[in-house]
């Protein structure tokens, strides 16, 4: 119930007050323009497997990865889809969250990690609520074969469907450093064969990883916003208890981002995507039992409120900094600046 809580929490902090959002392409202005009504994720646990967890590329899984800090399912007894869907609508309208419809959030591990004759019916299951208006399925790079590809864009015929590919880094030595298990390389190819499908496709990024510097993570800033995709994620590393960092961070071998190195890097990172991208998530989770470090003592709307007025401080916004093709040496254009900050009562365009 925690879990579903803090998700609630979050996306209601962005689907309350959009004036506030105009720094930057908010999700909620993307889900209002694309439904009727309030709509919610339910994360959902299909008992799937990660290809860097069981050897076939690598053991362990993502050395940053504890799906218990995030999916309130992946812990106790595995329930059916069904179950999870049924129980999901039962928190949200207990707790008056105001949800009127809901998209089945396929989240834990690899969502597309089986056959298609196996991943068919469980996405079927979920669809078959009344209540569920779409999908997001979760995956990796290396686990969207075109078998897959194919039931997927059969599913987008019949309902809202929203890939997520996990990248986190451009950076093949820092990949190899989290135990991701795949290379950019192979996360330039996914894209290509999913948007040549006409796929909706976001992509996650992680600020602070190990080893990384600034100037790389605007690097893979820069490389991701030349790409087809539609959207972004972005978190901070965040250390949950259960996973293989901890160790690490035990011994003093890990330096995570403050506060205010994060809210810089979120924006400097938003000032170079292009404005069209849709941002479906600013940061990783920030308390909980799970979650060792780091612990900032703050809310999510208190930080989404941080990255506002250091936006409003800097008289820039999302795209500010973007330009098609190489990105080296860019600055501010100041005669785009006024575009990003337009009056409190200005039309929020979707």
């Amino acid at each position: 119930m925690i879990v579903f809580e803090r998700i609630f929490l979050y996306y209601n902090t962005l689907n309350g007050n959009d004036a506030m959002r105009r720094y930057y392409n908010a999700y909620s202005r993307y889900l209002k323009s694309r439904f009727p009504w309030r709509v919610y994720k339910l994360p959902l646990d299909a008992g799937f497997n990660c290809p860097n967890r069981d050897g076939r590329v690598a053991f362990g899984g993502c050395t940053f990865c504890s799906n218990a800090s995030f999916s309130p399912n992946s812990s106790g007894v595995l329930k059916s889809v069904r179950e999870q869907v049924e129980e999901g609508i039962a928190v949200y309208r207990k707790r008056r969250f105001g949800g009127e419809k809901f998209i089945a959030y396929f989240q834990a591990f690899t969502n597309t990690d089986a056959p298609v004759d196996q991943l068919a019916p469980l996405y079927d299951e979920a669809l078959s609520h009344p209540d569920v208006v779409g999908l997001a399925i979760a995956t990796r790079p290396d686990c969207v074969p075109e078998p897959v590809l194919d039931l997927l864009t059969d599913l987008q015929k019949r309902t809202a469907l929203f890939l997520e590919v996990g990248l986190q880094s451009i950076h093949d030595e820092t990949l190899r450093r989290v135990n991701r298990g795949h290379t950019f390389a192979e996360f330039v190819d996914a894209v290509d064969r999913i948007k040549k499908r006409g796929l909706y496709l976001s992509t996650h990024l992680i600020l602070g990883l190990p080893g990384e510097d600034r100037s790389m993570m605007l690097e893979t800033a820069d490389r991701v916003a030349q790409m087809p995709i539609d959207a972004v994620k972005l978190t901070h590393l965040y250390i949950p208890r259960q996973a293989p960092l901890a160790q690490a961070h035990r011994r003093g071998e890990l330096v995570l981002l403050t506060l205010s190195d994060y809210i810089q890097l979120v924006c400097d990172v938003l000032e170079r995507l292009p404005e069209r991208l849709i941002i479906e998530r600013l940061m990783g989770e920030l308390d909980g039992e799970d979650i060792l470090s780091p612990r900032w003592e703050k809310h999510k709307g208190e930080i989404l409120e941080m990255i506002e007025a250091e936006f409003a401080r800097r008289g820039t916004c999302q795209g500010i900094l973007f330009r098609e093709g190489p990105q080296s040496d860019i600055e501010c254009d100041p005669a785009q600046v006024q575009r990003c900050i337009p009056p409190m009562t200005a039309p929020i365009k979707s």
